[in-house]
């Protein structure tokens, strides 16, 4: 199974033209997972409440929702990508799944990070997982990976690979989500962006890019760079994510003490 991720720098606000971008470089990629960034089609670091209303879209019936599903169909992959959603309540930190046979859901976020608890209500969907065919795949958004609760909940889903759109600004993620793989046995593909938004007269948030896949076993596959756009792409085996036995005594989940974890 070919799998990959698109890092890059999203223009604050231009949604066509970041729309346009992204969709012309998945025509060129051959693969059958594809993860982009959080938000990657309006940007990130909001001004107001009127600009993250503006910029949100019903989902599955907005504008980026239904350009991933056209390029989806026409290339034969699933992608799950960050957006902002205007739901029936308010405005939410989003991710769509979606395939060749269209859309198939959405996560919203569950821990939402600085200034977006202004902005965005807390998501409430739960963390889900998704059956393609060839893997399993769950959904985590950004500053759900620092709470292993959200990994440990997909893996016990049955995710083989953690879908995991991104603005990371924090420098810990790249290296913590190899201790979300190894405590998981599950895959990870961490799509970041690159870049920098300064906007309303707030402090520069810098975009640490790195975005990355990594195995179950721990090991790195491929770390992209701070600073460059990438597209990456590389062919792994799901069934590797489904071996939780870490010898004849030890099983993973199965060894798991919920019964003492509680409070």
């Amino acid at each position: 199974m070919k799998v990959g991720f698109y890092q890059f720098n999203p223009v604050f606000g231009e949604i066509k033209r970041n729309l346009d971008q992204v969709v012309a470089r998945l025509h060129e990629v051959e693969c059958d997972l594809m993860v982009l960034p959080e938000l990657f089609a309006s940007g990130y670091q909001f001004a107001s409440q009127e600009e993250v209303e503006r910029l949100s879209e019903p989902v599955p019936d907005g504008e980026t929702t239904a350009r991933l599903i056209e390029v989806a169909r026409s290339r034969g992959m699933y992608v799950v990508a960050g957006l902002a959603e205007r739901g029936e309540r308010g405005c939410y930190n989003s991710a769509v799944v979606v395939g060749p046979s269209g859309f198939l859901g959405c996560y919203r976020k569950t821990h939402l990070f600085f200034e977006e608890t202004l902005f965005f209500l807390p998501g409430d969907t739960g963390f889900r997982v998704w059956d393609i065919g060839e893997a399993k795949v769950g959904v985590l958004i950004c500053f759900d990976w620092f709470y292993p609760e959200s990994a440990r909940t997909l893996a016990l889903k049955g995710a083989d690979i953690l879908c995991h759109p991104s603005n990371l600004v924090l420098p810990h993620c790249p290296d913590a989500m190899v201790t979300r793989c190894l405590e998981n046995r599950v895959f990870s593909i961490t799509a970041n962006r690159i870049g920098s938004e300064a906007r309303g007269g707030k402090d520069r948030l810098t975009f640490i890019g790195s975005s990355e896949i990594v195995a179950p076993n721990g090991r790195i596959l491929h770390r992209a760079s701070r600073d460059r756009e990438e597209v990456t792409v590389l062919e792994i085996d799901p069934a590797e994510a489904r071996k939780k036995s870490l010898n004849p005594y030890n099983d993973l989940l199965q060894g798991r003490r919920p019964d003492l974890y509680a409070r």
